[in-house]
Order: C-alpha cells, then sequence, then structure tokens
C-alpha cells in the first residue's frame, strides 16, 4: 500500500530552499508542477508583497533557466520558476524512487513537504538516500492515504459534517469551551442529545477513515 509522509527539512540542505531564499520572502507555498519536456517545473505563491530585487536575486542562482511572476495580488505573488532539478540531491532522491510531491510549504523555520510512496520501502530507501547526500529529514507524520470508500470527508454523512463544523468553529473543543452542546443544538433545530451523539459518531468515522489503514479498521469489524 502507498504510505504519504510529512518531512521537515533545513533550508539550506536543498538546493531548491537554497534558490528560495526566505530572507525575501515571508512564507512560500508550492501551488503545483508543470510537465515542461524533460523537466518538471514548480509554481510558487511567494505571500506578503514580493521584495525588490528577490527575483533577481533567484534568477542569479547558477541552476536557474527563468524565473516569471505568472499573477501578482496585494498579498502574493505566484512564480514560475525553471531550473535544474538534477543538481537537488533531494528531488533526485524524491524521482529515484517514486515519489510524488503533493506539497511544499518554506519559511524562516525551514521546509514543510508532504509526499507519497508506492510503500514504506520505497519511503526508506529515499530517506537513506537523502542521508548519503547529507540532507537532514525530519519525519512528523507517516499515514496510509485514506480509504477510497471514504468519499471526500473522511466517510462523514452531510450531518456528521455539519455538527463537527459548526462545534468547530464555535470553539467547542476549545479550553475552555466556547459554546455547549445545547448551544449547537439551537443552532442545528435538533435535541441536545441528538447534537451529542452526532459529534461522537462523527469523530468515531472520521478516526476510522483519517487514522487507521484498511487492516488495522478490519480488525475493529
Amino acid at each position: 500500500m502507498s504510505v504519504i509522509t510529512e518531512v521537515r527539512i533545513p533550508t539550506d540542505a536543498f538546493e531548491l530552499g537554497q534558490i528560495l531564499s526566505l530572507e525575501q520572502a515571508s512564507a512560500i507555498e508550492l501551488e503545483t508542477l508543470v510537465p515542461s519536456g524533460d523537466v518538471t517545473v514548480p509554481l510558487f505563491w511567494v505571500y506578503e508583497p514580493v521584495e525588490d530585487g528577490f527575483l533577481e536575486t533567484v534568477e542569479r542562482y547558477p541552476t536557474v533557466n527563468s524565473v516569471t511572476e505568472v499573477d501578482v495580488f496585494d498579498d502574493r505573488t505566484l512564480i514560475r520558476l525553471d531550473w535544474d532539478a538534477s543538481q537537488d540531491h533531494l528531488f533526485q532522491c524524491i524521482m529515484e524512487h517514486d515519489g510524488q510531491i503533493l506539497g511544499a510549504t518554506g519559511s524562516s523555520e525551514g521546509w514543510n513537504f508532504e509526499i507519497r510512496f508506492t510503500d514504506r520501502e520505497a519511503l526508506s530507501q529515499c530517506q537513506d538516500c537523502c542521508a548519503a547526500a547529507h540532507i537532514s529529514l525530519e519525519l512528523t507524520r507517516i499515514y496510509n492515504p485514506t480509504d477510497p470508500e471514504a468519499g471526500p470527508w473522511y466517510g462523514l454523512s452531510e450531518s456528521q459534517r455539519e455538527a463537527l463544523t459548526l462545534a468547530i468553529r464555535k470553539g467547542y473543543y476549545d479550553i475552555p469551551r466556547g459554546c455547549t452542546t445545547a448551544e449547537l443544538a439551537d443552532e442545528l433545530e435538533i435535541s441536545d442529545q441528538a447534537v451529542t451523539e452526532r459529534l461522537r459518531r462523527g469523530i468515531g468515522t472520521f478516526g476510522r477513515y483519517a487514522l487507521l489503514t484498511p487492516e488495522s479498521a478490519a480488525e475493529l469489524d
């Protein structure tokens, strides 16, 4: 079964992190990876107004072919980066072991990547590859993809999702609580007992589909 991992990487530990210097950007988020011939070109959101000289600094980097502003808004800019990924050992390790980058965000504290691998062995081999290239990876989470039968909301029914969403927005799970089940019941126009039951079943369903592998879930049946 495929596995998804979330890893934390120091900015200076890989080529792309060095190219997109966080000294001149508050935060950077991967939008998508666009195939272009034999390479894959990333599109990144750079948050806050892009400082003067940011694009020039990026473009002067030896492995960068071009950097282009795609869309510019008041609080963020979408940037297309064409660079020689063969010089980035992190990306090479991911690609060599059939990894798929699902998301990436960078801040002054480092980068967080979400990567899918075909199985745990491929993930382990990628870790070994990175270690050989002196790239420090901190695995913060490893999990299996959601059961396809769960649907887009982890198996939650519409009423369960409505109740859980309202409870979170109203601060029901905050400490101290921001509301009571009675207040949630009034807004949902159902009984207090029905709210309690709906939240309990919703949390159980979410946990079953989001946290358990199909094998471990089957053991509960």
